[in-house]
């Protein structure tokens, strides 16, 4: 069998970026004659601290372990035909290890799916952000045998400094994310899913969510999953904190799902994820168009698209007054998905990919 070693920030089943990206691809490519091995640095009980503030002495300790962990995997390197990476091999500005990896012999593959060549860094590692290095994506593009990015915004960047990039979506696991039946009657459940660092993005939505609720009162409800500590007394918001066993049954409690984005460079680069998990599950979507957005979304047909608080008010309106339009839309959302955005409409093509590569 061929060999594939990842690299990744974080352990299964933890990271958005890691499960859509490649992990749920796993099984299928152990079918087709790939085995695997899986090297992450960020341990459970790290991953609190690492992104809380402060916890200089915890962080260093990560860190120290984590070069220990990446040292290891450039010594073991040679015994892989392909070394995937997954946005990037070490939290820091260096491409040491890739560098190694690549003079290992192995084929390099990576792999991203944000516009990570600006500058983001979680509020609890703000003071770390000295040490973050944007620029680096052009060097582990260029350094790669293969790039594969999560659309085309991503693809076009990567384009001007390797020619061989190949663009697979981020995609849903049909099979778990199934529609459930829904009532027509009590409550409509306005949803949003992100994360802590991703809630500067939901804060887009309080205009016209405030709006909504003053035209509505107690018809609709507001749900908000990623972050256990935000509250909104105002329109009755308590978050509750992602759970990965949970995260079908909670978003599923969803008659509308959001997703608000701003119009900057960071967000071009989205691969729509939110927007896809809903959709998935049958689930009627209004979203920003920005990015990728616009090509996932048919306005009207299989979701919405919404811009100004007048819009986002009108298109969630629409689907709060109709039961058959919320019906018809997130069938036809779940379509899309099956079509387009699934891992069955794209785990032949992920492991001819590997087949390719290996074959050299």
């Amino acid at each position: 069998m061929k060999k594939i070693l990842f690299i990744a920030a974080h352990r299964p089943d933890r990271s958005p970026s890691q499960r859509f990206r490649f992990e749920q691809y796993l099984d299928y490519l152990k079918a087709n004659g790939f085995d695997h091995d899986f090297s992450y640095l960020i341990s459970e009980d790290d991953d609190k601290k690492f992104y809380s503030p402060g916890k200089l002495r915890t962080k260093t300790s990560i860190f120290l372990r984590s070069v220990w962990k990446r040292l290891r995997d450039t010594w073991r390197a040679g015994n892989y035909d392909i070394i995937f990476v997954q946005r990037e091999a070490f939290l820091t500005g260096s491409t040491y290890f890739e560098r190694k990896f690549k003079a290992a012999g192995a084929k390099l593959v990576y792999d991203f799916d944000d516009a990570i060549w600006n500058l983001d860094v979680s509020e609890g590692n703000r003071t770390f952000g000295w040490l973050k290095k944007p620029g680096k994506t052009v060097e582990l593009i260029a350094l790669s045998d293969l790039v594969i990015a999560g659309n085309r915004y991503l693809a076009d960047y990567a384009i001007h400094h390797n020619p061989n990039v190949v663009i697979v979506p981020t995609t849903i696991d049909t099979n778990r994310y199934k529609p459930v039946p829904r009532n027509t009657d009590g409550q409509i459940c306005i949803g949003w899913s992100g994360s802590i660092t991703t809630m500067k993005h939901f804060e887009y939505a309080l205009p016209f969510l405030t709006a909504l609720k003053k035209k509505f009162g107690e018809k609709i409800k507001i749900k908000i999953i990623g972050d256990g500590a935000y509250m909104n007394e105002t329109l009755g918001i308590r978050g509750i904190p992602w759970i990965n066993n949970d995260e079908v049954k909670e978003l599923a409690e969803f008659d509308i799902g959001i997703m608000p984005l701003p119009d900057d460079e960071w967000a071009k680069g989205k691969c729509g994820l939110k927007g896809l998990q809903y959709m998935a599950l049958g689930i009627p979507t209004v979203m920003s168009p920005v990015g990728v957005n616009t090509e996932i979304i048919s306005d009207g047909v299989n979701g919405f698209l919404a811009t100004t608080t007048e819009e986002w008010v009108g298109c969630i309106t629409r689907l709060i007054d109709s039961p058959a339009l919320r019906a018809e839309i997130g069938a036809a959302a779940r379509r899309t998905v099956e079509q387009k955005y699934s891992v069955d409409a794209w785990k032949d093509v992920y492991v001819q990919l590997m087949k390719n590569l290996a074959s050299g």
